[in-house]
């Protein structure tokens, strides 16, 4: 989606918490910018073989852990809760939910972020996704950016 690739074109680093659907995708993002991202849970096993099913790693002066479905603050399953534990992430990214929110954990004192959804695909109303930059591990000037409808 044109929309989509005019709001990534000054990015630094691209990142997709799951639910890719095709390499094809992929392929406009990676001409941009690094790419960090996972799989989903309606990726097949060849963006299985190509995307973890998390992404952990420093940028920004920030710790930041990405995975596909990973629930909200407080509610987290059993493996994440370990990574969290395990890495003290500062940003955490996660997807599935379609469902934009942006929450200061209180329990890991982590930011985490879900961008919604950007897809045309998928049960969610407006398109979204989120913009940032990262400055001595501080997010800066958040930006949530809505695509349209979903299906248009």
């Amino acid at each position: 989606d044109e929309r989509i690739l005019h709001h990534l074109k000054d990015c630094d680093e691209i990142w997709h918490a799951g639910d890719i659907g095709s390499h094809e995708v992929m392929g406009p993002l990676h001409k941009i910018a690094e790419v960090r991202a996972v799989y989903g849970n309606i990726d097949d096993t060849t963006l299985r073989a190509t995307y973890p099913l998390n992404n952990i790693f420093e940028t920004g002066g920030a710790k930041c852990f990405i995975t596909h479905i990973a629930g909200r603050p407080g509610k987290y399953p059993s493996r994440v809760k370990e990574e969290i534990k395990a890495f003290q992430p500062d940003i955490f990214v996660c997807g599935h939910s379609h469902i934009l929110l942006i929450r200061r954990d209180p329990n890991s004192d982590l930011l985490h972020l879900n961008p919604g959804a950007a897809g045309k695909h998928g049960f969610h109303k407006i398109r979204t996704m989120i913009r940032f930059s990262i400055d001595d591990g501080k997010i800066l000037n958040p930006e949530i950016v809505e695509l349209g409808k979903r299906g248009s």
